[in-house]
């Protein structure tokens, strides 16, 4: 190689397409970034990155440890050493390790895992199916459920609130102990509720629900992203005139007229997608690999 050459990358230059399959799954594949524009120059690797190195640095930001969780937060599935491609998605089933597998994925990466309560059970014929399709593929599984809930930066609520332009972000909503959700100031003091609605409307991608019980202008928003609706009440006790979630409990339009606030459930899948497609972009830059996230879009 000359000294007039380009120095060569391991990445291709980073382009987003829609694909669409005969069951209608939807996903965006992104090359590996370039690496001289997108990753410190202490972070350039010579060789894939171990499935352990990705593990213990999503370990390390997460801190899955502080949470009581409804089931295993980590690597939940084990398959290769080494990691170049990285995908992420909302919930793991068969579907989503389908596409993963097309995507010659090493690791994929779920906010919802396979395995629930105290972990691994007996395995039943759905279980085999979903297993079989990571084990021929030699993929490993790995998710993170509330952690990825509370992040103030990687998060889904912290990330929904900034979507919305939402401020002043604090923890909020606790979760025995601690906190999953966030409240936000909104900008310029406050923001008319239509407005909030079509805002949501537009990055959740879908048409939400809304108990419009609330006033004219709303100055602070509450978010708990997913099953969240439990936490109205302690959203109106904190003073916010507007509460988001994915989805409603059949109380929730009692409630929210009677503590005079908005309750919007904008889906549980939509609300979502948001904290593990960003950290895979984190981990893409991070490891200078290859990631795609993967929509299976969820009407719920």
């Amino acid at each position: 190689m000359t000294h007039d050459e380009p120095t060569p990358h391991r990445g291709a230059e980073i382009r987003t397409r829609d694909l669409t399959d005969p069951n209608g799954a939807r996903y965006q594949a992104a090359p590996r970034p370039v690496a001289q524009r997108s990753i410190p120059h202490r972070y350039l690797r010579p060789v894939p990155a171990t499935l352990r190195e990705i593990i213990d640095e999503v370990d390390a930001l997460l801190e899955p440890g502080r949470f009581e969780d409804y089931g295993p937060n980590g690597l939940q599935v084990p398959g290769r050493a080494e990691v170049a491609t990285i995908a992420t998605g909302v919930s793991a089933h068969l579907e989503l390790f389908q596409l993963a597998a097309a995507e010659n994925a090493d690791l994929l990466l779920v906010h919802h895992g396979i395995f629930w309560g105290t972990g691994p059970g007996p395995v039943d014929e759905q279980l085999k199916r979903r297993l079989q399709v990571l084990f021929d593929a030699d993929i490993s599984l790995a998710a993170y459920h509330l952690p990825l809930d509370a992040h103030l930066e990687l998060g889904n609520n912290a990330l929904l609130a900034r979507a919305l332009g939402a401020e002043e972000l604090r923890p909020f909503a606790l979760h025995r102990g601690e906190p999953i959700g966030v409240i936000a100031e909104l900008p310029d003091g406050s923001m008319a509720a239509r407005e909030l609605f079509g805002r949501t409307r537009e990055v959740t991608a879908r048409e939400p629900l809304i108990f419009d019980a609330g006033p004219e202008r709303v100055r602070r928003v509450a978010i708990v992203s997913g099953a969240g609706a439990d936490y109205l009440g302690e959203a109106a006790a904190a003073g916010a005139e507007a509460f988001i979630t994915g989805e409603p409990a059949e109380r929730s339009m009692a409630q929210a007229r009677e503590l005079g606030l908005h309750f919007v459930a904008a889906g549980h899948y939509a609300t979502e997608t948001f904290g593990v497609r960003r950290l895979g972009e984190h981990l893409a830059k991070r490891f200078e690999l290859r990631h795609a996230f993967l929509d299976v879009p969820n009407p719920v």
